[in-house]
């Protein structure tokens, strides 16, 4: 696997975090694990088990980081004498195409480094598996997502043990026996002839799949698997000032893991933040349109207007105009990481009456031409530039 491009293998690049090289070999490992291939035809298992050993080693020099710095800068994790230097002993020679007897020249290897090289037996064993991530959309609504809400029951179908086998996928205890193949060992060690005789080299145990164990009489429940699916409930409690698409990790909440020893999966929620009849959410700030009178706009007024808790009294200035915006300190949304507060932010729309009799008109005109002379400073400023232009 020396001349493998590890990243490739993971689907990662350079750049790329601790945490998301491990996310993408959980993925991998669980997208070629053997137990996925176990009613699969002899060549698809091959081929899943080589790609499995890939994405093991991988992950198992990307995750080491002295060994990831000496890959990134020498193209391979054992330094710059990997390539066959005066202190290799072996002259450069690549076992890798060794017409299909690498795996069998690491392992020989392997015994004069102390396990420490890439094809040790060690490092080609299977890793554990942990549970599956489980990923939900949480619906809030608006204000849920404003003010946060305690102990949110939140219920999803996961993969648990089987309560009835206690994961063991048998019948009963009677119904287990140790494996015939490899004693209970789950590992067999294979001979093969090479051109330097024959050659013993360790692997999973075909028979029982590596567990060590056969099963006579499987579980009635969950069919031999050890684990079933269940409706789990678990409640959440969700911190005031969440956004929409933002998302919250429960982690131990996901799925069983497949393997003995393996942790479960995370429980992953998106949250869907509901719309508000009124106001507009951006960031910690809230806004909306207040719609005054003609009247209000020119006379100005004193007004209540609403907030996330209860309704505040504001003032309209004597000759507001439209689209005029009035901030209201401290009445937005909770920080989400401080105890503080966004604004609120009232947009002015002056509405222009319909009239609906002709003494309405009549009785709005005369008004009107009392008012002729007033200031109207925009209308006044338009006509003079539009004089200018000619």
């Amino acid at each position: 696997m020396a001349n493998k491009d590890y990243y490739a293998s993971l689907g990662v690049d350079k750049n790329t975090s601790a945490d998301e090289i491990k996310s993408a070999y959980r993925r991998k490992a669980k997208l070629y694990h053997p137990d996925k291939f176990a009613a699969a035809d002899d060549a698809k298992k091959k081929e899943a088990e080589e790609k499995f050993k890939e994405v093991q080693h991988a992950y198992d020099i990307l995750s080491d980081p002295q060994k990831k710095a000496a890959y990134d800068q020498y193209g391979s994790e054992d330094g710059p004498m990997a390539g066959g230097g005066a202190g290799s002993g072996f002259g450069g020679f690549d076992f890798s195409g060794a017409g299909g007897f690498g795996d069998i020249f690491s392992d020989i290897f392997s015994s004069f480094t102390g396990g420490g090289g890439s094809g040790s037996r060690s490092s080609r064993r299977a890793r554990v598996v942990d549970g599956d991530d489980i990923e939900l959309i949480l619906d809030l609504t608006f204000k849920e997502a404003c003010f946060g809400v305690n102990s949110k029951l939140v219920r999803f179908t996961r993969i648990e043990t089987c309560p009835t086998c206690n994961g063991t996928g048998a019948k009963d205890p009677m119904s287990i026996q140790t494996c015939p193949k490899c004693h209970g060992t789950g590992r067999i060690v294979v001979n093969q002839r090479t051109p330097f005789g024959v050659m013993q080299s360790e692997r999973a145990c075909d028979q029982c799949e590596g567990t060590g164990k056969i099963i006579k009489e499987k579980c009635v429940d969950c069919h031999g698997k050890g684990r079933i699916k269940k409706v789990h409930e678990v409640k959440v409690n969700i911190p005031a000032g969440v956004e929409n698409g933002q998302m919250l990790t429960m982690r131990g909440e996901g799925s069983v893991s497949p393997e003995k020893g393996g942790s479960n999966g995370n429980l992953i929620l998106k949250f869907r933040v509901a719309t508000h009849l009124i106001f507009t959410r951006d960031g910690v700030n809230l806004s909306f349109v207040l719609p005054i009178t003609i009247f209000q706009a020119t006379l100005g007024d004193k007004v209540q207007i609403p907030t996330l808790d209860k309704p505040v009294a504001i003032d309209i200035p004597a000759g507001t105009q439209n689209d005029t915006v009035i901030r209201v300190k401290g009445k937005g949304v909770k920080y989400l990481r401080k105890d503080a507060f966004g604004d609120l932010y009232v947009k002015v729309l002056v509405e222009v009456p319909v009239l609906s009799s002709i003494k309405e008109k009549k009785d709005f005109k005369d008004m009107a031409n009392q008012f002729d002379k007033a200031k109207y400073d925009r209308i006044n400023r338009f006509n003079k530039n539009l004089r200018d232009i000619d």
